[in-house]
């Protein structure tokens, strides 16, 4: 016979017919024969389809620059937020007037998983939470029907309104405004008029809402005793400052045929014009509004403040709309407040970096991005050490990039954005990508040396020799992934937040991985067309040039590999002479890990490091704005003085639009960190033991996104909600504070306060109605009169230019001063006399709720909790014995637990339960192609193998297993079957293609094999997770380092128990099952 002339090397592959199935059993080589014409087209056409990957590359490319960025995926769920201004009621009156009936008809609407409420002074707030899936715009209109029907049971003039449509992740950035030369008011002017008007016509922003310097309003103040000297009451006064501020139209007068617009101007140019508005006359002489009040720029009643540095300023709170990208949506803004900044007046500093979100995404992608650049040259080493070939190393590191590129694809037709989890995705599967072209080119590689070797007369033409090796491994390829994809079905059935977090990781996991299938089986046979079908052949020809012949064989083999197989013979003549043993200490390691996972600490999500921490700082409800201010400023300079502190800045209460019902007890600084540094507990520890010094205040140190995350669970700021629920007040303050006494003797258990529902200070007017009667007074007019004298009745606005100031009548600040003050206030009788106002009300000093909280229709009181220097699940179970043992409740009240250990215990039981139908489909899957229950077990025995290492792992590092672990142990299922897969597969090729006996000769020689496969495949996988895996902590990586931890033990363990389990359980109990298969009779196995 003759050598294969470079024509025929170049000729068409003629297809090989598959082998005949059994007629009594159906093959799966049926539908592995699919893939062969695939293999086949790819090597024919093999420049067309390089050319169809580099469009599909340049293609990919272009969305991947236009996807949305994010830290983490999208965790809106849908919630409509209803806020309701009731001013002048106290907390109780808001709950039964405006609270309860707008609770009643949203409870129990189509969609609706739970109400929550806040009934505080003034302000009603309700929070309607809604499926995961419910369409936020139907769920708005659903919520806005519901409140029409509510509007007759509301008293007059009170108006619910939703809040806007905006993002969980919460205020993407703080912009501060602060000066040295003009005062806080003047700030917030424009904060108001310039700032945030600029905001909100950026497309994006959801709301933008400035806190601090105070609103300007026009006060006319009323001198209660010049009143009474001109015998005028209040309402009159109230009459003519309106009066003084109108406009009117007067048609249209037709003129020289044109038309005219007749405007009757009567609004005032400056404030100073309503002291000279009639309120009378008397005896021909006009009495003003400047006889009887004073007419001045005053600031509306504060129920909020706010600071930079210590110093005040006023701070713009940004929110975006769900699905924006918060990176590109930052840059927009950080323009217009660049151009904004040029026009505002001298001494004015915008600051717009007190906080943005975008600083921890960024170094969240960076370093996820340096993850996979480090994993992708790691495996290029692996690859290069073991193969010593340029070309195939080049060929297996394409299904990187084209991986990655399919997968961005993919993301933007399923409208999914790079944000961490997607990006983790990737780099925990980097190393995987390239499996399926390793063990492809690897085999390719190994047979093109092998047929080059031969004899002249017995060599193949070389595309042929591409095209047999591609068949013979495709099946373990095919069988490998759809198993990886299996594993990942409970993943998509999670339906909290973990389910919302995860689920993108799972997308963007199994699209690489099945593009990496897709790859190795064209890509990689075409490549390996291109570079290798002329290679042995130059490459002989220069050793016949010199003398010398081409070898194949382990005589080929890299000095590395020939002493790995030189170990592994070693192992398997000692495995196979006691496979017994062997097997017995497996097991009995197996028993060993699952005995240890019983004692794991468990915690839903490791903490976050987002660079920036957020300290809630509580005084004692019913502290004045003041006086908070004072405190917070000092807590302020107490975090200032901490070296690691870059910035400090400070809100206090509640803004005026903002959807919280924070008291001005309360305040919320946000921290900011300098680079480097001590460790971030460290600095936190410190700044715990700095605010603790204050006393009678209660601190919570948390992160801006983990506690939107504990709100999004519970509906608080903490990692753990006790809920004490119940109808009086009193009750549920008491028995939340033997709960929290109780929850004090609880180790680990840190930041341990009561939500305050306290009493607070009030000043009652009680009106007499039999006093009332007695002087003509009606009880309404007396109690609308009493809230324009103190409070104050906005009458009119005053225009300037675009912007708009409230005016407001009431009496003098002097009248408000104290209990005595108010009850010699003189009140009008409608007979002209005037009586002090206690001889119609007593006013006394008095206790009140400072807020009232509700949930799904229930008053509730939390007592919450975070936990430091111990795992979230053994702390719950203390926790609650704890309360159990130590907290009686009355008849009619009730504890729930909520918060993070929650989602942890729901995701575990779910993935619990969903894993046995995973491990089930595997079973069918496997049975379906080997036609063997005992090759079927021994190669799901790779599972608990790869559990021994996870389990090691963890119980010698943090101890604690989360649901990150128990994501990576699933993806770890999927890719340790794989070697089972490969080494089963060519045991049983070998006896059916290449003449061997089941004998120790024959799995020696199938071991050895496919030991540099299963090692390459495995070094790459673990080698793409190290980067990872010693990442604990860095912003970015906190929640994929606890998986790849997991992942990569597992790897380890699984590959070397498998690479002595495997033959001993084959050489023991398949030796009948391997012969009958490798007659065919039972099951073809076209390839393998």
């Amino acid at each position: 016979m003759r050598r294969a002339s470079p024509a025929e090397a170049t000729a068409p592959i003629q297809p090989i017919p598959s082998p005949t199935p059994s007629a009594a059993i159906p093959s799966d080589g049926d539908y592995m024969t699919m893939i062969k014409p695939l293999i086949h087209f790819s090597i024919k056409n093999r420049l067309f389809v390089l050319a169809a990957a580099f469009a599909l590359t340049l293609y990919g490319l272009y969305e991947m620059a236009r996807l949305p960025v994010d830290v983490l995926p999208d965790l809106n769920r849908p919630q409509v937020t209803v806020l309701t201004e009731a001013e002048g009621l106290a907390p109780e009156e808001v709950e039964t007037l405006v609270t309860f009936p707008i609770e009643t008809a949203l409870n129990g609407s189509t969609g609706v998983q739970r109400v929550r409420s806040v009934s505080a002074v003034g302000l009603s707030i309700v929070f309607v939470e809604f499926d995961w899936g419910k369409d936020i715009y139907l769920a708005r209109q659903l919520v806005g029907e519901k409140l029409a029907t509510t509007r007759d049971r509301l008293p007059a003039g009170i108006e619910p309104r939703m809040g806007p449509i905006s993002s969980i992740m919460g205020e993407i950035m703080l912009i501060g405004l602060k000066s040295q030369t003009i005062p806080p008011v003047q700030l917030r002017l424009l904060a108001d008029w310039t700032v945030r008007p600029r905001l909100l016509s950026i497309p994006g922003v959801a709301n933008a809402i400035p806190i601090g310097g105070g609103r300007m309003q026009y006060q006319v103040q009323v001198d209660a005793e010049k009143l009474r000297a001109y015998d005028l009451t209040l309402e009159e006064v109230e009459r003519a400052v309106a009066n003084a501020n109108e406009n009117s139209t007067g048609g249209f007068i037709e003129k020289q045929s044109q038309e005219f617009l007749v405007r009757n101007l009567g609004r005032i140019r400056n404030i100073a014009e309503f002291a000279d508005a009639v309120v009378t006359t008397r005896d021909g002489t006009p009495i003003t509004v400047g006889n009887v009040a004073r007419v001045l720029e005053g600031i509306q009643v504060q129920r909020g403040d706010a600071s930079i540095n210590a110093e005040p300023g006023v701070i713009v709170m940004v929110s975006k709309q769900p699905g924006q990208d918060t990176v590109a949506l930052t840059r927009t803004i950080e323009k217009a407040m660049a151009e904004l900044r040029a026009a505002l007046p001298p001494g004015v500093e915008l600051d717009d970096d007190v906080f943005r979100q975008q600083h921890f995404i960024e170094a969240s992608i960076a370093n996820v991005i340096e993850v996979m650049r480090d994993a992708a040259i790691l495996v290029a080493v692996v690859l290069v050490l073991f193969l010593l070939n340029a070309r195939t190393t080049l060929i297996s590191l394409v299904a990187i990039p084209l991986s990655f590129i399919v997968t961005f694809i993919v993301f933007k037709f399923a409208d999914i954005g790079i944000n961490t989890m997607t990006l983790g995705g990737l780099a925990i599967a980097i190393g995987e990508l390239v499996d399926d072209s390793i063990i492809d080119i690897e085999n390719v590689f190994r047979r093109l040396r092998e047929n080059a070797a031969r004899p002249a007369e017995q060599r193949l033409n070389p595309l042929r020799v591409i095209y047999d090796a591609s068949n013979e491994v495709r099946s373990t390829l095919v069988y490998a992934t759809i198993l990886m994809v299996i594993v990942f079905v409970p993943l998509f059935q999670l339906s909290g937040i973990e389910g919302r977090i995860f689920a993108p990781m799972g997308i963007a996991y199994i699209v690489s991985v099945l593009a990496s299938l897709v790859v190795s089986l064209t890509v990689t046979p075409a490549l390996a067309a291109v570079l290798l079908s002329r290679y042995f052949d130059d490459i002989r020809a220069r050793l016949e040039a010199r003398g010398l012949i081409l070898r194949g064989g382990e005589e080929a083999d890299s000095w590395i590999v020939r002493q790995l197989k030189a170990i592994d013979r070693v192992q398997l003549d000692f495995t196979l002479r006691h496979p017994t043993l062997v097997m017995g200490a497996f097991y009995g390691l197996a028993l060993v890990a699952l005995a240890a996972v019983t004692q794991l600490g468990r915690e839903f999500l490791p903490p976050f490091n987002e660079g920036t921490i957020t300290v809630t700082l509580i005084a004692a409800p019913g502290t004045s704005l003041s006086e908070s201010n004072r405190i917070g400023a000092l807590a302020e300079k107490e975090l200032l003085a901490i070296g690691e502190v870059a910035q400090v800045s400070r809100r206090t209460g509640r803004a005026e639009l903002d959807e919280h019902a924070e008291g001005v007890h309360s305040s919320e600084l946000e921290v900011d960190f300098k680079p480097g540094g001590r460790p971030q507990p460290e600095v936190l520890a410190e700044i715990r033991e700095r605010l603790g010094r204050f006393p009678g205040m209660v601190v919570n140190v948390g992160q801006p996104i983990s506690h939107r995350l504990d709100h999004l669970l519970s509906g608080v700021n903490a990692q753990i909600a006790v809920k004490v629920f119940g109808d009086d007040l009193a009750t549920l303050r008491a028995m939340a504070e033997e709960v929290r006494a109780a929850m004090a003797t609880v180790p680990g258990v840190t930041d341990l306060f009561v939500e305050k529902q306290v009493l607070i200070p009030q000043i009652r007017i009680q009106i007499h109605r039999d006093a009332a009667k007695t002087y003509g007074i009606q009880v309404g007019d007396l109690a609308r009169t009493l809230e324009a004298a103190l409070y104050g009745k906005t009458v009119t606005e005053v225009l300037d230019g675009q912007k708009t100031y409230a005016v407001v009548v009431k009496l003098n600040d002097e009248y408000r001063g104290d209990e005595r003050t108010l009850a010699d206030m003189l009140i009008d009788t409608p007979t002209g006399a005037k009586v002090p106002l206690r001889a119609v009300a007593d006013v006394i000093a008095g206790a009140g709720p400072n807020q009232i909280l509700r949930e799904n229709g229930q008053r509730r009181i939390v007592i919450q909790a975070n936990v430091a220097g111990r795992d979230l699940g053994g702390t719950i179970a203390d926790l609650q014995a704890a309360v159990g043992a130590r907290v009686q409740l009355p008849t009619g009240y009730f504890i729930t637990y909520g918060g993070q250990f929650e989602a942890q215990q729901q995701a575990t039981r779910v993935i619990g339960l969903l894993s046995m139908v995973s491990l089930l489909l595997m079973y069918v899957l496997l049975y379906n192609h080997f036609r063997s229950h005992r090759i079927v077990i021994c190669i799901l025995m790779n599972i608990p193998q790869a559990a021994v290492g996870a389990v090691a792992v963890i119980g010698f590092t943090t101890g604690v297993f989360s649901i990150a672990s128990l994501m990576g142990f699933i993806t770890l299922t999927g890719i340790s079957l794989r070697n089972g897969i490969m080494m089963i597969n060519h045991y049983l090729h070998l006896m059916r293609h290449e003449g061997e006996t089941f004998s120790q000769a024959m799995i020696i020689r199938g071991s050895l094999e496919r030991l540099v496969p299963v090692l390459m495949t495995t070094t790459t996988a673990a080698l793409g997770l190290i980067p990872l895996a010693i990442a604990a902590g860095e912003p970015g990586k906190e929640i994929l380092q606890p998986m790849a931890v997991v992942m990569l033990a597992g790897l380890v363990t699984s590959t070397l128990l498998d690479l002595v389990y495997t033959p001993a359980f084959f050489w023991r109990w398949c030796g009948p099952v391997a012969r009958r298969l490798a007659k065919g009779g039972e099951a073809s196995f076209a390839t393998a």
